[in-house]
């Protein structure tokens, strides 16, 4: 791997400003998802450590808190400045490390960036209130103030913009952040964090922790010093750090996993609905929480769309992330493979038909994209998240049938509609169950608009102005005697 700097790779912890190394020595291994390949190695933290980092952080927050919004919009200016003068590193590292495509990669970078500028401005703009009180002599302050210590456990999925996504509006809110990024994928955010440093971010402000997950998410949850948890990750582990974070009463933002339902009206734009389905699905090999997972295609066009979509996936490059013209690059790991042809197997088994799609070999980490039809409402995928290039084709007949179905999940994270007919356009706004719904729109992501979901896709909401008040306390202060 050649970088231009080649000091953003760090095969170390970052713990009160300085780079170290675990106290017994140990390591894990950080290999490349498409060939295996050893990239490096990150120390695995002791106890004592990552309890140290949490206390660095804590003397860290007490004084950044006083900073002024201006002098906190400044440094967080410079750490966007910084990041997109090293996107192409930053790429490069996520692509190594992670295996999406490099341009796809590139991509996640700008998003990525995009958080930290927001917040860089949205820092001067959390604004208190003046509330008309219940006594002559008296006058009731609102104001928002820092939560204190955040702990932010990222995926490997988006191992950039998920890190931006937490960490700039805690650092905008004037709180400090304890990382644990996701053991696939550490590099990432290690590189951040030298372009974090190099832009005035006080020491200890951020403190990015490897090594046992399972150790690290306990200490982070039990301790009384953070105040706020905020994870990305699947709704499983989200509901134990819930549970563990219940004894100390912390505030949650939790994004989990989803079932994304994508339907398609027989008044639909056809052509605009298959490119909506490409985005949605197939993006980061479709390993991202808002991947359509089931496709609901109206009875009608079910053939025409199939054969449009097909001839629409089977132009897919498949290959090295690092090849130029791929687009779907490998699954994270061999587990991920092993769930994506779990699905396929068990819907064939139930009455499934392949219009696309090969297994693959047995090792490869390259999944050719498959789309399936005459799903059912029986098969695995319509009851869990694939997380993998799959697009299964549900057939429906009625408006009422489809959002009944849609709505038959536990999970409500995103939703899609392509429908030409704007009162049914409302009605599926309004009636899906989902936290985001894109209509005639399949990428919906963007850094100023609230991300989250319901039901057991999460709590809270990560982005916009309510990305920022996520890490802000209100406080009421009541003055007599005026």
């Amino acid at each position: 791997m050649h970088l231009s700097d080649p000091n953003l790779f760090q095969q170390a912890c970052f713990i009160d400003g300085q780079w170290v190394a675990s106290r017994d020595g140990k390591t894990t291994s950080i290999t490349n998802p498409y060939d295996n390949s050893l990239l490096g190695t990150v120390p695995a933290l002791t106890e004592p450590q990552v309890a140290e980092a949490i206390t660095s952080a804590t003397r860290a927050q007490r004084q950044w808190a006083k900073q002024t919004a201006a002098n906190r919009a400044a440094v967080l200016r410079q750490w966007f400045n910084l990041i997109e003068q090293h996107a192409d590193d930053l790429a490069l590292l996520m692509t190594h490390e992670q295996g999406k495509a490099l341009q796809e990669a590139k991509g996640e970078i700008t998003y990525a960036a995009s958080f930290v500028e927001w917040y860089a401005e949205e820092a001067k703009r959390s604004y208190g209130k003046i509330v008309p009180t219940h006594k002559a002599d008296a006058r009731i302050l609102v104001s928002r103030e820092p939560i204190g210590v955040v702990a932010a456990i990222t995926p490997w999925n988006f191992p950039a913009a998920m890190v931006t996504r937490k960490c700039a509006p805690a650092f905008a809110a004037g709180c400090a952040v304890v990382l644990k990024p996701a053991p696939e994928t550490p590099f990432t955010a290690l590189a951040l964090a030298v372009l974090a440093k190099r832009a005035g971010l006080p020491d200890g402000l951020l403190q990015v922790v490897t090594g046992d997950a399972v150790m690290i998410g306990q200490l982070l949850t039990e301790s009384p010093l953070i105040r706020k948890l905020s994870f990305t990750g699947s709704t499983r582990v989200g509901k134990i750090l819930m549970a563990q974070s219940a004894s100390n009463v912390k505030k949650l933002s939790l994004e989990l996993g989803g079932n994304a339902p994508f339907i398609v009206f027989d008044d639909a734009n056809i052509n605009a609905a298959v490119e909506g389905a490409m985005i949605a699905k197939f993006r980061n090999a479709g390993q991202t929480c808002v991947c359509a997972n089931r496709i609901y295609v109206h009875d009608s066009i079910y053939e025409q769309f199939t054969a449009k979509l097909v001839d629409r996936v089977r132009k897919l490059k498949v290959g090295d992330g690092l090849v130029t013209g791929t687009q779907i690059g490998p699954l994270i790991n061999d587990a991920a493979v092993n769930k994506v042809r779990s699905h396929i197997e068990d819907a064939l088994e139930k009455g499934a038909k392949v219009a696309f799609g090969t297994l693959p070999e047995v090792g490869s980490r390259l999944f050719i994209p498959h789309v399936l039809t005459e799903m059912s409402d029986d098969m695995l995928v319509a009851h869990e998240e694939t997380f993998g290039p799959l697009a299964a084709l549900f057939r429906f007949t009625s408006e009422d049938e489809v959002i009944e179905r849609a709505n038959r999940s536990h999970f409500g994270l995103a939703a899609y509609c392509y429908t030409q007919s704007h009162a049914r356009a409302w009605r599926m706004s309004e009636q899906l169950e989902s936290g985001i719904v894109g209509i005639n729109e399949g990428l919906i992501s963007t850094t100023v608009a609230p991300f989250g979901g319901v039901k057991e896709s999460g709590l809270g909401r990560e982005g916009a102005k309510q990305g920022l008040e996520e890490y802000q306390e209100v406080k009421y202060t009541l003055m007599g005697g005026l």
